[in-house]
This record gives structure tokens, C-alpha cells and sequence, in this order.
């Protein structure tokens, strides 16, 4: 506690004052504030390493994906087979067999959104919740074409 010079009623000279000197928190605080604010950056982005090459290392073999296709005509497909929609959660348990992979759905741009999200609901209402909706990307050429049309350049 910091001392200061008080002379009240005979007392002794120097007395704890009751107030707390926060200038050192404060150095303290923006000390770290600086040095997390340096040290952040370079935790997410990592070091570049030049890494050794193993000669008896093997690739891991990645795990294939149950897709689910729903066409425009309404028919549902599980891989290669045509399945009937209250069927769907059980070929695609049978075809996971236990195994922790995913499910992709596909659905033609012309099916209604409210059809995909009813297979996907009736998937998660079964246990299947890791679900993935497929997309094509827009091709390099197309993002071209269509910044030639409004005027902006593609990026």
C-alpha cells in the first residue's frame, strides 16, 4: 500500500493511503496488450516448413461420401440405386455401415429447395446429421462473361 506524508493529530508521519495507484496496471496492460497483439498473427498463420520426404509413409485413405441425388423427375438416388424416399435413412445406414463419413446431397437447380431440405430433415430425424449439400462452382469463364456484360472486371 503506497505512503504518504500526512501530519494529523500526533500521529507518525507517513500513513497508508486508501487509494490504489493504477499507472502500473496500466503499464502492465498495454505491455501485453502489445505483445499479444504481435504474438496473435503468427499463431494462426504457422511457421513454413520444409518438411522431409518418408519413404515408407502411405497416404490415409480418405473416406467416401454417401451421395444422395434427388432429380428434377422427383426420384431419389442413393449412390447408384434408386430408392424409395421412406427407405432413404435405411439404404443409407446399410451403405455407412457404422463408419463416422458423410452424406452429400445433390439436387437438380430445378428441384424446390423445400424437396432437399425435406430429405435432409428426414435424414437428421433418423440420426444421419452430417449432411452436406452439393453445388457446382461458377466456372472462370462464366464470372468472364458475365463481368464483360455488366462492365466490371472478373476477378
Amino acid at each position: 500500500m503506497a505512503m504518504s506524508p500526512r501530519n494529523n493529530s500526533g500521529g507518525s508521519l507517513y500513513q497508508p493511503m486508501p487509494e490504489i495507484n493504477v499507472t502500473p496496471l496500466v503499464d502492465v496492460m498495454l505491455v501485453l496488450l502489445i505483445v499479444f497483439m504481435i504474438t496473435a498473427p503468427m499463431l494462426s498463420a504457422g511457421l513454413k516448413v520444409d518438411l522431409p520426404q518418408a519413404k515408407t509413409a502411405e497416404p490415409l485413405d480418405p473416406k467416401q461420401p454417401v451421395v444422395i441425388t434427388l432429380t428434377k423427375e422427383g426420384e431419389l438416388t442413393v449412390g447408384d440405386q434408386t430408392v424409395p424416399r421412406e427407405e432413404i435413412s435405411a439404404e443409407v445406414r446399410r451403405l455407412l455401415n457404422g463408419e463416422d463419413r458423410h452424406v452429400h446431397v445433390r439436387g437438380d437447380k430445378e428441384v424446390a429447395y423445400g424437396e432437399i431440405v425435406a430429405v435432409m430433415d428426414h435424414l437428421a430425424a433418423n440420426g444421419i446429421v452430417k449432411i452436406a449439400l452439393l453445388a457446382t462452382g461458377r466456372s472462370h469463364s462464366a464470372a468472364s462473361s458475365e463481368a464483360a456484360e455488366s462492365g466490371t472486371p472478373a476477378q
